[in-house]
């Protein structure tokens, strides 16, 4: 059926052994693991120090955390909590932190209790018995226009008309109804702002991911970018054919895009199932629900009612009247009035919960979807939200994950071509992901398949997502969801991506000659990295006038959009996306003044030193260039 059937994301019960899934466990073992019992956890535990704790590979304890959304290194440190959910994951129970009053009892004379002793356990051993059936949360994603809203709408409009409690409002993020007695829970994060960090960062707070592909229009880019972040977020996918009731519907020609696409419908043979619909006539409906709730079954999705409460920020505010107000999906346990909790790097105690009706509710078991209030700052879309136990206990939570994060921006931990080398003799990494962009779709499959050649026992190179344009903080999000580097040909980054991996710590690395990409990979997989000649691009001007003096002499009018323009430096000049020339800006004046750099939303004339043939409407890209070394150990 669905792709990844084993997967319990959003579980928080108790764990079983995890079955060693060939196509998840690291190639290499450092130990058995150790027998499973409680394992008791410092404050603080370092990445490599809690591998040996738990006797696995470190490797195994990364990739537990980038399922979580934590990019770190081997070195770097994680409080408690953290170390705990990987150990859950890992199937080790986690001894139980002492109680407040028997740390206090235990301190000398004169000394306070350390406030640390107040967090909660988050991972537990518990009875079967206290583990019950939830709700599967579903994520609709979807090229623009295939009917994505239009889908939910329909969805909700079935369920009303069928007399079932249903329908909800969009204004908390998130969609619930009830199709033949069972609950079913839709993530609106299509039509929301947060969309593209949710699927980056919060895709594991969805158990489905169902792909809406309109029968008239086939797969589009946009198509495959969501299934590649359905599938490095290892969530089953379902295809919703829509629009089968036009005349144009052509649902063969579909699957034999998705198919070259890698997904591969059962009626292909494959484990994918593809449900035709029409969000329109209502067509499908009532059988895309039963699929839903059938590869929910085959997951055995399941939780805890009783236990303190674990969730997702769906999507958060500042409200003047009532604060900071955040749209939390609770995954285990249950979140109450009154409750003490913390969420990323901000804590508070509930003030007020709400439903999806904007009902005030006193708690809100798992698989629901709430508006919480009583939080001391506005959190952000993917952080976990947890019960812990009294406001001492989250401050010291808080604190140190602030002095975390700020030892962190030191070093992101990211994927990096300088770092590769050291990262597979240390056993930490067998795969190299790629977030591959090209100018056209030509050069992609040349590309691929020069890359697939570089492949070895060592290191296997995984392009998790190709397509033609530029660079996007799409790409940017799903590279640092999946620690993979960007690769560009012929191609630029726009300039929201260009913040996006700053602030992210994304490694993008830009070519325009094959070998010359395929070269550097090789080296880095080798650990004989050359010096690197690093281009930053300083900013583009567009050109509203031309002006010829003399002979061969063109002066560019401009308008200065973005950054700066620096003289001497070099220039790219574009014209309907694709670059027509590289040179050098030779001349840059001011009014009548020669001056050695212009700012954004100034104008200024430019004179390139040997291209003239410039036209109204051409963006001039000024960048510069400059040669660091590289060190793979």
């Amino acid at each position: 059926m669905a792709r990844s059937r084993s997967g319990t994301r959003g579980r928080r019960g108790p764990r079983k052994p995890p079955r060693r899934d060939t196509g998840q466990q690291s190639a290499v073992q450092l130990a058995e693991p150790r027998e499973r019992g409680a394992i008791e956890l410092p404050t603080t535990v370092t990445v490599k120090d809690l591998a040996e704790l738990l006797a696995v590979n470190p490797a195994d304890v990364i990739r537990e955390l980038i399922k979580s959304g934590i990019f770190a290194t081997i070195n770097q440190l994680i409080d408690r909590d953290t170390a705990s959910l990987v150990a859950g994951e890992l199937g080790f129970e986690v001894a139980e932190a002492a109680t407040p009053g028997a740390q206090a009892a235990a301190a000398a004379p004169g000394e306070e209790a350390r406030p640390e002793a107040a967090k909660e356990v988050l991972f537990q051993e518990e009875d079967e018995a206290a583990l019950q059936p939830r709700a599967p949360i579903v994520t609709v994603m979807g090229h623009v226009d295939h009917g994505k809203t239009s889908l939910l709408d329909a969805i909700r409009n079935t369920a009303v008309a069928a007399g079932e409690r249903g329908g909800i409002t969009q204004h908390i993020g998130a969609s619930e109804i009830t199709h033949n007695g069972r609950r079913i829970v839709f993530l609106d994060t299509p039509g929301h702002e947060a969309f593209t960090a949710m699927r980056a960062r919060g895709a594991r707070v969805t158990d489905i991911a169902v792909i809406v592909v309109a029968a008239d229009d086939g797969v589009m880019p946009q198509t495959l970018e969501a299934i590649n972040h359905a599938r490095a977020a290892q969530v089953p996918i379902v295809i919703a054919l829509n629009k089968m009731d036009k005349p144009d519907a052509n649902p063969d020609r579909v699957k034999n895009e998705l198919s070259e696409a890698g997904v591969i419908v059962e009626d292909y043979g494959g484990d994918v199932p593809l449900v035709p619909v029409s969000a329109r006539t209502g067509l499908g409906i009532d059988d895309l629900l039963e699929m839903i709730g059938l590869v929910a079954d085959l997951q055995e999705l399941r939780a805890n009612p009783g236990r303190p409460a674990v969730g997702t920020i769906v999507e958060a505010q500042l409200d003047k009247g009532r604060g900071p107000v955040a749209t939390a999906l609770i995954q285990t346990g249950n979140l109450r009035v009154g409750d003490v909790i913390v969420v990323g790097e901000t804590y508070g105690k509930v003030r007020a919960l709400e439903n999806a009706q904007g009902k005030r509710v006193g708690r809100a078991g798992p698989s629901s979807a709430v508006v919480v209030l009583g939080l001391a700052e506005v959190p952000q879309a993917g952080d976990i939200l947890r019960v812990v136990g009294d406001e001492r206990g989250a401050r010291a939570i808080v604190e140190e994950r602030r002095q975390s994060a700020a030892a962190r921006s030191e070093g992101t931990g990211r994927a990096t071509l300088e770092d590769l080398y050291s990262q597979i003799q240390a056993g930490q990494t067998k795969e190299l992901r790629i977030i591959l962009k090209a100018d056209v779709s030509g050069s992609l499959g040349a590309i691929t398949h020069a890359l697939e050649q570089l492949s070895s026992d060592d290191v296997r190179i995984n392009v998790l997502h190709e397509a033609a344009g530029d660079i996007t903080d799409n790409d940017i999000l799903l590279a640092s969801a999946s620690n993979a580097i960007v690769v560009g040909f012929n191609t630029r980054t726009t300039e929201t991506a260009r913040r996006a991996a700053e602030a992210e710590g994304v490694d993008i690395r830009l070519y325009d000659i094959i070998y010359k990409l395929t070269d550097d990979i090789d080296a880095a997989l080798k650990g004989m990295l050359e010096p690197e000649t690093v281009e930053q691009v300083e900013g583009r001007a567009e050109v509203r006038q031309v002006f010829r003096v003399g002979k061969g002499t063109v002066i560019a009018g401009c308008y200065v959009t973005d950054g700066r323009i620096a003289r001497g430096g070099g220039a790219r000049v574009w014209r309907g996306g694709k670059v027509i020339a590289t040179d050098r800006i030779e001349s840059l004046r001011r009014f009548r003044d020669d001056v050695r750099e212009v700012q954004q939303n100034f104008e200024c004339g430019i004179g390139l030193a040997g291209f003239h043939d410039i036209v109204e409407g051409d963006i001039i890209e000024c960048f510069t260039q400059q040669t660091i070394s590289r060190a793979a150990g």
